[in-house]
């Protein structure tokens, strides 16, 4: 078990206590245990064979270490499995549901016995929530209203959630025995923004002997997190994790490997407009090879390169496979050539103690350059964002002197001083001009009044982008994904706009973000805007996050050309003070 499955054991623990009436300093401790664990820097199964150094970790005492002990033996925590089992596991799922805290869960099952989302939206239409206390009319609206969103999003996970159950998943199976490939296959390959059910494809010769197939099957169900076997085949095993997540994995021959990466990569339309054109070519293609229609002869199916070469076509690399024209473009030479994330010279949106970030300018800028990248921007939040410390206009002046310090004290990489100010309800800036124009870049952001019209939000975002201050706009739809929707805004204005004004759009690779989305950055790419890629960071480990938006920009169909910090530190900087 890693750190952030163990977190989850805590918190879940700390909110069934919760509900389960607990004494409130018990349920603080487990969630202090969990916050702490999920910031070591190391993984506790490491160290916790040394209990003394365990102990010294803030926030873990003898009885959590006990708790550690058991999980990291057992791979469950008892308390937690008793609470679920009380309870039973959907009361988690209400937990899921926003405004649905743990007190107001436990009302409801004191009052009625309700433990699932049916049975609360159930109560809440025949207008029995509105009688608890605390609760009334409104609130019982809003509850249907975020069942009605959690119904939406459910079974959908970020980019970055369903890669970690991934990776454990390769690493689990990539040493057994007989095994010579695990792969993810699916969305995730793909890189959509979110992932429903995970796909993992297996070869090699512990795929092709039923005994060891079977020896591979028994692996894979002691994998830790697994919580239910859905279905146990001969060509296929499929269980679900801990959080809801559904994992396939099938196992294969070599030789039908590559048409089955083909078949469970690409998406539903791009797998049958590549089907008929196998047929209307004399093929079938399916998960196990491309054949012949006249013999049923395979003729390719080992490697995807050998079935789109078989079909007179180049390669389309995964993130492409959605049927946007990407057939026509490889049969005719003229895919793209995307962005890579080894095109990128520098992140331009990062976060430090003097607002709501981690670590300091200096360290930012030596986790920056440990990436090998030539520039940087540190971008603190000014004042309207009052829970995150922001930066009034002195503040602000004095940060300047800070990073243009660092950037003379560090060598090899250029700092950029920047500030991410808010837009504010009526479109002007957070901070004063005079502050403004001392800054290399300024990131104008909506923080606030998300329940704007369309076409308030328009003109808001209008009068930002005239602002002759304002380089990019961050996170421009202000989604949160799985969690809230993007603010409404008349795109095609505000992308013609930011044409007309050069000021660039940003592709927020933060993953509960990835704003822009891969349609708007297509079409940001048709009307002319140039975006740029960061990742909003708050912490040094957060700059790895990057390749998520460059997966959003290769999805986009993005080239080198189309992102202005693929430019060299100079040309970036006349950018940002002359535009584009």
């Amino acid at each position: 078990m890693d750190n952030k499955a163990i977190a989850g054991i805590l918190y879940e623990t700390a909110d069934l206590l919760e509900i389960d009436g607990q004494d409130s300093f018990r349920i603080r401790s487990y969630r202090n245990a969990a916050q702490a664990i999920e910031a070591l820097p190391q993984q506790i199964s490491v160290i916790i064979s040394e209990p003394k150094r365990v102990l010294e970790i803030p926030g873990i005492g003898k009885g959590m270490l006990l708790n550690l002990q058991e999980m990291l033996k057992e791979g469950r925590l008892a308390l937690h499995a008793e609470l679920l089992q009380k309870y039973r596991p959907s009361m988690l799922d209400l937990l899921k549901i926003q405004g649905l805290g743990p007190k107001t869960i436990s009302l409801i099952w004191s009052a009625y016995q309700v433990c699932d989302v049916e049975g609360v939206e159930k109560l809440a239409r025949e207008g029995k929530i509105r009688e608890l206390p605390r609760m009334g009319e409104k609130h019982e609206q809003k509850l249907l209203k975020a069942i009605e969103d959690y119904r939406r999003i459910a079974g959908r996970f970020l980019l970055d959630a369903a890669e970690r159950e991934a990776q454990k998943i390769v690493e689990h199976l990539r040493h057994f025995p007989g095994v010579e490939k695990v792969t993810p296959a699916g969305s995730l390959r793909r890189g959509r923004e979110t992932v429903g059910d995970l796909d993992v494809l297996v070869t090699g010769r512990a795929c092709c002997d039923d005994a060891e197939r079977q020896e591979l099957i028994d692996h894979i169900i002691k994998l830790p997190g697994l919580m239910e076997i859905i279905a146990r085949g001969e060509n296929k095993v499929s269980f679900r994790l801990r959080g809801g997540m559904q994992v396939d994995v099938r196992f294969l021959p070599p030789e039908s490997f590559g048409a089955a990466m083909q078949y469970f990569t690409g998406s539903k339309a791009h797998n049958v407009a590549l089907r008929q054109r196998a047929l209307k070519m004399g093929f079938t293609l399916s998960e196990y090879s491309l054949a012949r229609l006249e013999d049923e002869k395979p003729v390719a199916g080992k490697t995807e390169e050998e079935i789109y070469a078989k079909l007179k076509l180049d390669y389309v690399l995964p993130e492409l496979r959605e049927n946007c024209g990407e057939i026509d473009a490889a049969a005719s030479h003229a895919l793209p050539a995307v962005i890579s994330e080894q095109d990128l010279q520098g992140d331009l949106h990062m976060h430090t103690v003097e607002t709501d970030g981690r670590n300091t300018i200096e360290e930012m800028a030596e986790a920056a350059k440990a990436k090998g990248y030539k520039y940087m921007a540190i971008t603190d939040h000014s004042k309207n964002l009052a829970f995150a410390n922001g930066l009034d206009d002195k503040r602000a002046v004095e940060h300047i002197q800070r990073i243009r310090a660092a950037n003379e004290q560090i060598e090899g990489i250029t700092i950029f001083a920047g500030v991410e100010v808010d837009i504010l309800a009526d479109g002007s800036l957070d901070l004063s001009d005079s502050v403004l124009e001392q800054m290399d870049i300024v990131i104008a952001s909506v923080h606030s009044h998300f329940n704007q019209s369309t076409a308030e939000m328009t003109d808001r975002l209008l009068k930002a982008i005239s602002s002759p201050n304002t380089c990019l706009i961050g996170h421009p739809t202000g989604r949160l994904l799985l969690r809230r929707d993007a603010y409404g805004f008349d795109l095609d204005t505000i992308l013609r706009a930011a044409a007309q004004h050069r000021v660039a759009m940003e592709l927020n690779a933060y993953p509960d973000r990835l704003d822009l989305c891969d349609r708007h950055l297509r079409r940001a790419k048709e009307i002319g805007v140039k975006i740029i890629i960061n990742t909003d960071s708050h912490h040094t480990s957060h700059l790895d996050k990057i390749r998520f938006g460059v997966l959003q920009a290769r999805r986009a169909w993005l080239t080198k050309d189309d992102v202005l910090n693929t430019l060299p530190p100079e040309e970036f900087a006349h950018a940002m003070e002359h535009g584009w």
